[in-house]
């Protein structure tokens, strides 16, 4: 089975990876297109995450609704119900499976997620 990078970072990863017909998306942080942090809040800095997850996706040719699991770190867990509110956005009905824990991130930032989906060619 080849794989397939798809994107370019200015750290050694790939923003998406597509191994036969999975594909693994990088955890991402919420930033712009400009690499700045967005927002303070949990809630807008999910959105971003997310944003930039479909953004990785969508260059190996796949959608969020093709997510077939997520790994979610947490800056703060009481920030739990916030980010649950906006995740829900992303996924409003059949949303994959979830590993969710709280940790110290390596940047001032509240949330990382990483994804993979499935999508057969």
């Amino acid at each position: 089975m080849a794989k397939e990078c798809f994107g370019a970072a200015a750290v050694p990863l790939s923003p998406a990876v597509r191994a036969g017909d999975f594909i693994y998306v990088s955890g991402q942080v919420p930033v712009g297109a400009d690499g700045e942090i967005v927002g303070s809040t949990v809630g807008v800095q999910t959105r971003q995450v997310l944003d930039n997850i479909k953004a990785a996706l969508a260059l190996a040719g796949a959608e969020m609704k093709d997510i077939v699991k997520t790994t979610v770190l947490l800056e703060d867990a009481r920030d739990f119900g916030a980010f649950n509110k906006a995740y829900a956005e992303y996924f409003p009905s059949e949303p994959p499976a979830r590993t969710t824990q709280e940790c110290r991130l390596m940047i001032d930032i509240k949330v990382e997620i990483d994804a993979i989906a499935y999508k057969p060619r």
